[in-house]
């Protein structure tokens, strides 16, 4: 694909970790380290099926695919970020690995067959719809970040017909939802198993959380993993998101 081919405002950018590169517009959506930490959250597996809802322009469902063969379904409302996320497929050469579908993914189950997905990966919106502190954003980031054209009981109910048993699904989300996520996980049988706080840097408070369910899992072994800090005092990237973001440094 050459440069001729993107769109007004766009560009390539690189996740230097795993040499995939994404189609990215800032007027209308890019990836930040939300994307990149759950697509490294879960044990992928290596066959079956996997879907990522919510997926804007890819990046979750393009940056896991490195870790698998397994086919890969995006799922995305929005029109533009679905085409952004379909060229980004193109791009990387992964046509028959990956398949974009837009489509509400309350849709899910006509594109995928019922109770045989493996995992489900899912950057949700973060907003309850009532918040409005945020809303003087562009149509495309309010659909994304304001639970409006979904919420978390929906992801959680289509989750549940989607997943096979034992099967797992995988959230980052805000920690303030943390006990509605907890609750509505429960209501729908998905047993939490995992959660990681992440943390901007040390001693600030956690600005994001990584949660893996289980479909018809024992209610009981939640595991809460270390914490996971992004930058140092000195504003540089810890040692761990730097390995997620550009490989392991050379030992000198």
């Amino acid at each position: 694909m050459s440069q001729m081919q993107l769109k007004e405002g766009e560009r390539i950018d690189q996740l230097f970790s795993t040499d995939v590169k994404i189609i990215q517009n800032k007027a209308v959506f890019s990836y930040s380290i939300d994307s990149v930490l759950l697509s490294r959250f879960p044990k992928i597996p290596s066959k079956g099926l996997i879907v990522d809802l919510c997926s804007g322009n890819g990046a979750v469902g393009l940056f896991a695919s490195t870790r698998t063969k397994a086919p890969i379904t995006l799922v995305e409302l929005q029109e533009r970020l679905a085409d952004m996320a379909e060229r980004s497929i193109q791009l990387n050469h992964l046509e028959k690995q990956v398949t974009m579908v837009q489509d509400d993914l309350k849709n899910l189950l006509e594109h995928v067959p019922r109770s045989q997905v493996d995992l489900i990966l899912c950057n949700p919106p973060y907003f309850k719809s009532t918040e409005t502190s945020k809303k003087n954003l562009s149509e495309h980031y309010l659909l994304a970040r304001h639970e409006i054209t979904t919420n978390l009981e929906e992801i959680c109910q289509v989750s549940r017909h989607a997943l096979k048993s034992n099967g797992r699904l995988a959230m980052v989300h805000r920690p303030d939802r943390f006990l509605d996520i907890l609750d509505t996980l429960r209501r729908y049988n998905l047993a939490p198993k995992r959660v990681q706080f992440v943390y901007p840097k040390m001693g600030k408070d956690a600005n994001m959380l990584l949660i893996e369910a289980i479909k018809d899992g024992s209610t009981d072994g939640l595991k809460i993993l270390p914490p996971l800090f992004v930058h140092k005092d000195n504003g540089d990237y810890t040692d761990e998101i730097f390995e997620i973001y550009f490989g392991k440094r050379e030992q000198k």
